[in-house]
């Protein structure tokens, strides 16, 4: 069976370098992108514009910057997802946030994210913003996270806050993603393993699993080190989570930094090639993986 390109639904971009973090690197720009994926087998991704919420980043990338990057690069970045502040409008939890969702969906926004902001799931601007969501039929790609020295929704362990907007939203497709979301792949997750990249076996009763087996609008991608790292921890359930969970799951990368191109979670593309080759998945459920859901999505 041949080798399939990746369609990556996680990533970043900037039409050019400026301000730099902290503690060095950047956005990568489009052409830098696309020697990284000529690299590792990745056909296009979708962009992930960062800067809505002063909690996440040093740059921002404007919705309008997001689709001109599609633009202009539709070679490497095939799509886009759009990022609204729930403040927008008049800054109360009631406004009809329709107004920018319609907008950025007349541009070609496939969706909402990466949803960074710092507030908790039932927090009424958060709520205000699944609800129109939903309304708008505009998948959130989120990041889970602490509330102060963090970024991302806030939620404690075991999720309850996930699975509250899950129950309460069932038409909005949610796709989960970092470190906070992954580590509850495994039953035992506590709070000090959930911020980082826990190791061993994978003990039964994980919440990602049970969430995604319970909601039909729970779905993840398999970006960034949390992602690799939830798969690959312990081979035989990660093979046999990939086969379960097949119509759910995209492959991704998080490529936040040019730099990245040294970075493990780009080993996700050999992992899966190589899961299939050996026959540890099905041929099915690698093509919806690397790149059948996405594309379902995407271009639906």
């Amino acid at each position: 069976m041949e080798r399939l390109k990746k369609i990556d639904m996680h990533v970043h971009s900037t039409p050019e370098r400026f301000i730099e973090r902290i503690n060095g690197g950047t956005y990568a720009t489009p052409d830098e992108l696309r020697v990284i994926y000529d690299k590792f087998g990745i056909e296009k991704g979708l962009l992930l514009p960062s800067g809505m919420y002063a909690a996440s980043t040093y740059d921002v990338i404007s919705p309008r910057e997001a689709y001109h990057l599609v633009q202009n690069y539709p070679e490497t970045l095939g799509w886009w997802f759009c990022n609204v502040n729930p403040a927008w409008g008049d800054n109360t939890a009631a406004f009809d946030l329709n107004h920018f969702l319609n907008f950025f969906k007349s541009k070609g926004a496939k969706g909402l994210g990466e949803l960074t902001e710092n507030r908790f799931f039932d927090d009424p601007f958060m709520r205000n913003l699944f609800r129109h969501c939903e309304k708008c039929d505009m998948p959130i790609t989120f990041h889970i996270g602490d509330m102060s020295g963090d970024y991302g929704i806030v939620d404690s362990l075991g999720l309850p806050g996930l699975e509250k907007t899950l129950s309460d939203f069932p038409e909005l497709m949610l796709i989960g993603h970092s470190q906070k979301f992954w580590a509850e792949i495994s039953g035992d997750a506590d709070e000090k393993t959930r911020s980082g990249y826990p190791k061993g076996k994978v003990a039964k009763g994980g919440r990602v699993p049970y969430l995604l087996k319970k909601y039909p609008n729970m779905y993840a991608d398999l970006s960034a080190g949390s992602g690799y790292n939830a798969v690959t921890r312990d081979p035989e359930f990660g093979y046999e989570f990939l086969e379960e969970f097949q119509n759910k799951l995209f492959y991704g990368t998080d490529i936040c930094d040019p730099r990245n191109i040294t970075n493990p979670m780009l080993q996700l593309a050999e992992y899966l090639d190589t899961a299939m080759e050996n026959k540890k998945i099905t041929y099915t459920a690698y093509e919806k993986i690397s790149r059948k859901n996405a594309l379902e999505l995407l271009n639906r």
